[in-house]
């Protein structure tokens, strides 16, 4: 017999939050690894926040609504309130109770700048990379680096002479007519006066130019995880420069290696590699003016091909941290911020490559 379809509201409710997430729903073990951190984060909390006046939201649950932004692809910080409005994962991932009032929007953007200058972002990186060692899924001798094109929150129209002031058309002040068609811009004459810090930049011939910066990663070898980020304006040798940058903070007294593309086989990258104690595993370039800088006999070496055919899941990140993590073209501006909102997709994604691994027997490890 068919049902009537007839709504009634219940004037109470008899489960909890806890009952209604599945036991094996992929965010336990993602709050779990998150608590961990933030517990050990809770001494960095109480230096950015005054021991005097009202009680603030506590930074716990404002990160942990962050993370959620990163992990579902919410779109905007006054979406996510909507959502914890009804969404009962979300308020018991984020730590609401079912009958709590949800906070402002506003509430992120007054402590978005204590979070920036507090690095908050590198260091739960940091903790959550701390947590993936304790559990032996990190490798400490090979690597592979490479970097990504973030298209800026500016528009070409707000690319701009330098000289002139600032001063476009007036037509329409929000969205003025700009016709910038024959004109030769590049970044010595022209500045956006959106996101002064943006830099006009493509990946390759063919490809259109975009106002962008350049995100650089570099991961371990053994299971794909991030191991180090640096976010530099788009120029000519960004990913060069910060690779150079991530190598001396992973080089020591164990020689260690390094992958990547024929963009990074160059003299001077390789050279300053070596100095570093670091084996360079980068791709063969062998169309560039004077030869590659890596020479037969490293090409010959299975550590080297097998960095090669490692380095490849480095794509994995970059595609995971733009179609999922927002990064296809960032919602913030300015070098520090973008930097900042790099750092923390980079650390969703490394929980969500650890819930992944935990999940299965993880096999003894050689890299």
């Amino acid at each position: 017999m068919r049902g009537e379809d007839q709504s009634q509201d219940n004037l109470f409710s008899y489960g909890t939050l806890e009952e209604r997430i599945p036991s094996d729903h992929p965010l336990r073990a993602i709050r779990r690894i998150v608590d961990e951190a933030l517990r050990r984060l809770s001494p960095d909390f109480e230096v950015l926040y005054s021991p005097h006046g009202r009680p603030s939201i506590p930074p716990e649950r404002l990160l942990r609504g962050l993370l959620l932004m990163v992990l579902y692809s919410v779109r905007s910080e006054r979406r996510l309130m909507e959502d914890l409005n009804y969404n009962l994962l979300y308020r018991w991932f984020v730590g609401l109770g079912m009958d709590e009032v949800v906070w402002d929007a506003t509430v992120f953007s007054k402590n978005r700048e204590r979070f920036i200058d507090g690095e908050v972002a590198r260091r739960f990186f940091e903790e959550v990379l701390a947590d993936a060692r304790e559990r032996n899924l990190v490798s400490n001798d090979h690597f592979t680096v490479d970097g990504t094109l973030i298209e800026a929150w500016a528009s070409l129209k707000s690319f701009q002479p330098k000289d002139n002031g600032g001063q476009g058309p007036k037509d329409d002040p929000g969205n003025p007519t700009v016709n910038f068609h024959g004109e030769k811009r590049s970044n010595e004459t022209h500045q956006s006066t959106t996101d002064p810090e943006a830099r006009l930049a493509r990946k390759g011939d063919g490809k259109e130019s975009k106002l962008s910066y350049c995100g650089n990663v570099l991961m371990e070898n053994r299971h794909g995880l991030i191991v180090d980020t640096e976010l530099m304006p788009a120029t000519g040798t960004a990913e060069r420069d910060a690779a150079v940058e991530m190598a001396d903070r992973i080089g020591g007294s164990r020689r260690v290696t390094i992958g990547g593309d024929k963009a990074y086989d160059t003299r001077g990258f390789v050279a300053k590699l070596r100095e570093l104690n670091v084996t360079p595993h980068v791709t063969q370039n062998v169309n560039r003016s004077g030869g590659s800088a890596i020479d037969g006999r490293m090409t010959r070496s299975e550590g080297y091909r097998e960095s090669q055919r490692r380095r490849k899941i480095i794509e994995e990140a970059f595609g995971w941290m733009k179609t999922v993590g927002g990064q296809r073209k960032t919602k913030y501006r300015g070098l520090w911020r973008v930097g900042w909102i790099f750092t923390f997709a980079a650390t969703a994604y490394n929980l969500v490559r650890m819930r992944t691994l935990l999940a299965r027997p993880v096999q003894a490890a050689t890299a």
